[in-house]
């Protein structure tokens, strides 16, 4: 069986579960399950600490698994992302007082605290900044008050918690971070059961962005209309039963579908539906 490691809980374990969902796989129905077979997928689910699944799939013990790229950077362990997941996105920021520094070339000397020591140390380093880095399990913005560190680096959403601690955002981004999917360092990208998963989740990610549109269109128009809706291959095109007109079946971009039928309407197009999709292989 695949074994796989999924976040027991977190920001990504929610969102990872409604997926593998979505791409057919059983799913536990309790929280304390930490070990889910799915027979009929042969399949084996492994429910671990989100920190610790990027060190199961290093040591081979598990095949692949869920985190986020942060984490995965974070451990430093042998594995590497090969399916990008697209939710949980959040980015790595410094953050300080209002006038103590610009940037980590202002670092020197100075303390960061964070609970990413490892992303941390590996910027600083890439930067040629000499600074300490402490580790903190939570609520790194008390560490700057406490006179722990000058410089805290965290996930950033909004900012607003930084903002209520009196703290402002500085330098560019250290990272970007999203849900992946990880394998170890050097495993067989070839392994048909591997593949059969990535593409059941990619499925997802496809259905999840398009939606089918249906319409009928006058012959004489067809052309300006398959324009708009180009599908990924080409749209499907059967004649109807008045002569003249023809029906038209075409994935498009969920995100542009209402403007697409709008220009569509306005082209003469009637009868315009979109369906979602379910389920899908490219």
């Amino acid at each position: 069986m695949l074994r796989i490691a999924v976040p027991n809980k977190g920001a990504i374990s929610g969102p990872a579960m409604a997926m593998l969902h979505e791409a057919g796989y059983r799913q536990r129905k309790e929280s304390k399950e930490l070990v889910l077979v799915d027979p009929a997928n042969e399949v084996e689910f492994f429910y671990l600490r989100p920190r610790d699944i990027a060190i199961y799939v290093s040591s081979g013990k598990l095949d692949i698994g869920i985190t986020g790229r942060d984490l995965l950077l974070d451990s430093g362990a042998d594995a590497e992302e090969i399916l990008q997941l697209g939710f949980a996105r959040s980015t790595f920021r410094y953050a300080t007082k209002p006038g103590t520094a610009a940037g980590p070339k202002d670092f020197a000397g100075m303390t960061i605290a964070t609970s990413y020591e490892g992303i941390v140390a590996k910027h600083l380093a890439d930067e040629g900044v000499d600074a300490s880095v402490v580790h903190l399990d939570g609520a790194v913005e008390t560490a700057i008050e406490l006179g722990v560190a000058q410089i805290i680096a965290d996930v950033v959403e909004t900012g607003t918690s930084m903002r209520n601690a009196g703290l402002e955002i500085i330098g560019e981004p250290i990272m970007r971070s999203e849900a992946v999917v990880i394998r170890r360092t050097g495993a067989p990208a070839d392994d048909p059961k591997v593949q059969q998963f990535l593409r059941r989740l990619q499925g997802v990610l496809v259905a999840r962005s398009y939606v089918m549109m249906d319409y009928d269109c006058r012959v004489e128009h067809l052309e300006r209309a398959v324009a708009l809706t180009p599908g990924l291959e080409s749209p499907t095109i059967s004649p109807l039963h008045h002569e003249g007109w023809v029906a038209v079946r075409s994935m498009v971009a969920a995100k542009e579908a209402q403007r697409i039928m709008d220009d569509l309407y306005e082209l003469g197009a009637r009868a315009i539906l979109t369906t979602a999709i379910h389920a899908c292989r490219l």
